[in-house]
């Protein structure tokens, strides 16, 4: 395929020249990735050959006819994000009006209304922009074969951020039937930030293999630590020290972008600019808990250049194109690079415009993670994790879904799922027990009725009961959150200001006040799950703190953190202050380098304390700490509590750790991990996303939703059941895979005993320079145990023998 005279001229109209990447996708002849740069043009890439397909096809008998002689759907569009969605379709309506193709271009997302969602599954546009749920959700109706017939073209936008979450596994198997539905059909990936662009095309591939095109990077961005007058704090923070650079920023540039790691944080640094806003700059404020409505308004303010600002989480990481953002500040270390990369792409988001970011470190660890980053991003070092394979519950989900479409042969969907990438190396026994499961809930569910969805008639699987269709589209997806409860303005109508989590609203009583959307409120009252709020600005607020998995650091970003402490021939770009803080680290006691695990012991406020510097992240060392704890208690040394960051681990105790080596041992952390594991809280948590996901807990049942509590107890009774009487059970074998990839990281435990072949541990007589700001963090952990039983008698000794009543029983 060439590029036609009329787009040559269109193109002209413009003022632009075709990209050689997009001329590329053109000429692709099969299955394509496209590897481009923020500003590069990948949609319009990934478009243009459904646009020329289209704009050849409009004629009587074109092959864009269904057998009801309608136009049918040519080209699915799919992305991580509905904003993203609403955003391609304004832009595509541009070439789609002066090009005069005369198509319909539609979107389909939790936001579309239910009578345009009944119409597109008869008469659909021939230009779908959708998501990953709503693409399973309509797969799972019998009209499927009707509508994705004649599908000719699919777009998978922003792949990398699918590929990293069940999301992607979940587009996989949709992908999979829809190339059994509509044999030939092509499909294009478009990614900006990749480590292996290799790995992705297999991720997104067939049975054909994926040709990947890698556009020009563009130029070096101009990145930069934001100077400020004001040091950053020892620990904790959250960027405040920094609001009035950050407002000079603001003020020199168009629009920015001011990217914050969490919801919480956002809040309060919203807050603080606000405070500090002495102009009345324009500054917006969008995250993934406030109202719809809010954030539309954000978004199409930022479109029309209405602000100077925004303040915003992961909400707006994504492939957004705001042509006026000139400056993208990240409050906080990154955490990860591909996080970093992506965020700054969002600044001059034009081809061959290099973007412009600045970073502020909201304390002294994460200066030195930001210079890491820094240097990564210039040296255009990417990190990322290997994949593994699809996971079971995700699949448990498709099969019942299939079944909603129209009764399956066994053999056929195996033979179909293993052609997705992810489920290439799926095995046919763990396929025949995510049938089982679909079907019969398992062994130690089957007798009962709830469970037993499947029967096998004519060699042909099929629903057992057809209104349980209902039921299992209404739980599609596999996106586990927190029960949500939504705050309104009070009065009839009130305006929605957006949703906090359960647990946050049972903590407020009536004449409370908190946070949310950049202003104060105050509860009023809590009627059918909706929280009737009046703004009161006087009032010092509560902040609603959101469960979301902190980020935590990257391996690779891990590793070069590392290396940079171990360095000082590099503390050049580190601040004054850094670089005389762990030059003192090094003269009172070392300083963690690459191969090291450095450890201390020292007394402190008539307690010991132990520090590990693992550099293994959050997750993992807060594992780490709860199984050293429970090593610590049974040698005797009365743990007290810990704390862990994505940098160290801090336990207190009675009595000093001189030797960590044994507590260290390998095949001992893993055996007190299975110990720990059984009945802990994490794995139940696992259990509920698992089970969720897999369709054995629904938390929407028709004409109601269980709330948070009622689901939680739901799930914690069948993990114990199935504990006790099934342990073999495949949701309890998914949850211990999940477990030690995700909330426990036991894996990065063992990566860092691996890395550090040598081991050195310093007794101190007072609190080490690394250590002291660990002292300052918040997120101390308590240990339950005789150390604690041990602490209350020392104390109230001390409290006798202070009152002259010591050696009195």
């Amino acid at each position: 395929m060439i590029l036609p005279p009329e787009f040559q001229d269109w193109f002209a109209r413009q003022g632009w020249q075709p990209h050689p990447h997009q001329l590329a996708l053109l000429a692709a002849t099969g299955d394509s990735l496209l590897i481009a740069p923020t500003g590069g043009g990948k949609t319009l890439a990934g478009f243009l050959p459904s646009l020329v397909e289209l704009a050849q096809a409009a004629r009587p008998d074109g092959y864009l006819e269904n057998r009801e002689g309608r136009k049918g759907l040519h080209t699915l569009y799919v992305s991580p994000l509905k904003a993203l969605t609403a955003d391609i379709g304004r832009n595509l309506a541009r070439p789609v009006a002066e090009l005069g193709l005369g198509v319909r271009v539609e979107d389909r997302t939790g936001d579309t209304g239910q009578s345009q969602r009944r119409r597109q599954r008869v008469d659909p546009p021939e230009i779908l922009l959708t998501t990953p749920e709503s693409l399973a959700l309509m797969l799972s109706y019998p009209e499927a074969p009707a509508i994705f017939g004649g599908l000719r073209r699919v777009v998978l936008d922003e792949l990398h951020a699918l590929a990293e979450s069940k999301r992607g596994d979940q587009l996989m198997l949709g992908l999979a039937r829809l190339r059994q539905l509509a044999p030939g059909l092509r499909v294009t990936g478009l990614s900006a930030t990749v480590e292996d662009p290799q790995a992705l095309a297999g991720f997104m591939a067939g049975a054909a293999p994926v040709t990947v095109v890698e556009a020009d990077p563009g130029p070096d961005p101009d990145i930069a630590m934001l100077p400020t007058a004001r040091p950053a704090p020892w620990s904790g923070g959250g960027g405040h020290h920094a609001i009035p650079e950050v407002l000079a920023a603001i003020r020199e540039a168009r629009t920015t972008i001011i990217f914050i790691n969490t919801r919480a944080q956002a809040e309060l640094f919203f807050q603080a600019l606000w405070a500090a806003n002495d102009e009345n700059l324009p500054i917006g404020l969008h995250h993934g808990s406030l109202a719809r409505e809010q954030r539309a308004r954000v978004e199409a303010a930022m479109a029309a250049g209405a602000l100077r600002a925004v303040v915003a989480t992961g909400s707006l990481d994504l492939g957004i194109d705001w042509g006026a953002v000139d400056l993208v500040i990240q409050v906080g270390a990154p955490k990860n690079v591909k996080r970093l990369v992506q965020r700054i792409g969002r600044a001059n988001h034009r081809y061959n415009a290099p973007s412009k970011a600045r970073i502020v470190p909201a304390n002294r660890f994460e200066q030195i993670e930001c210079v890491a980053a820094l240097e990564a991003v210039r040296e255009r070092d990417l990190d990322g994790d290997p994949r593994g394979p699809g996971p079971l519950d995700v699949l448990c989900q498709h099969i019942g879904l299939t079944a909603c479409a129209a009764p399956f042969d066994a053999d056929t969907l195996y033979a179909e799922v293993v052609t997705a990438g992810p489920y290439r190396g799926l095995t046919r026994p763990d396929f025949d027990a995510c049938l089982d499961f679909a079907a019969t809930g398992g062994y130690a569910l089957r007798a009962y009725d709830r469970w037993q969805r499947l029967v096998l008639r004519g060699g042909l699987w099929q629903l057992r009961d057809p209104r349980a269709a209902k039921l299992l589209r209404m739980n599609v997806g596999t996106i586990v959150e927190a029960e949500m409860v939504k705050v309104r303005l009070r009065g009839r109508g009130g305006v929605p200001l957006g949703e906090v989590e359960e647990g946050f609203a049972a903590s407020l009583t009536p004449g409370d006040s908190f946070l949310i959307g950049g202003r104060v409120v105050r509860m009023d009252a809590m009627r059918e799950m909706v929280i009737e709020v009046t703004p009161d600005p006087t009032r010092q607020p509560k902040i609603a703190v959101y469960s979301g998995v902190k980020l935590a650091m990257s391996t690779q970003l891990s590793h070069r953190v590392l290396a940079l402490i171990g360095d000082p021939a590099r503390y050049g770009a580190l601040p004054a202050q850094t670089r005389e803080w762990l030059g003192l680290q090094a003269a009172v006691s070392a300083l963690p380098e690459p191969g090291l695990l450095l450890s201390e012991s020292f007394p402190h406020a008539g307690l010991w304390h132990f520090a590990l510097y693992g550099f293994a992240g959050r997750n993992a060392l807060q594992t780490l700490g709860l199984l050293l704890t429970r090593e610590m208690e049974e040698e005797g040394l009365g743990p007290l509590g810990f704390l862990s960051t994505d940098y160290a681990l801090l336990v207190w105790s009675l009595d000093a750790v001189r030797d960590p080596a044994p507590l260290l041992d390998r095949a001992r952390l893993r055996a007190g991990l299975g110990d720990w594991l059984g009945g802990n809280a994490v794995m139940k948590r696992s259990f509920r996303n698992v089970a969720t996901v897999a369709g054995l807990i629904q938390r929407n049942m028709p004409g109601q939703r269980k709330s948070g509590r009622q689901a939680t107890f739901s799930s914690d009774i069948l993990y114990d059941t199935l504990r006790k009487y099934d342990p073999g059970h495949l949701m309890l074998r998914i949850t211990a895979e999940e477990a030690g990839r995700g909330l426990v990281d036991f894996g990065r435990i063992e990566e860092m005993l691996d890395r550090s072949p040598r081991r050195e541990h310093r007794m101190l007589d007072r609190v080490s320079p690394m250590a002291a700001p660990l002292l300052l963090e918040v997120g101390r952990v308590p240990i339950r145990g005789e150390g604690r039983e041990r602490l209350a008698q020392i104390e109230a000794e001390a409290l006798m023998a202070e009152a002259g009543l010591e050696g009195i029983a």
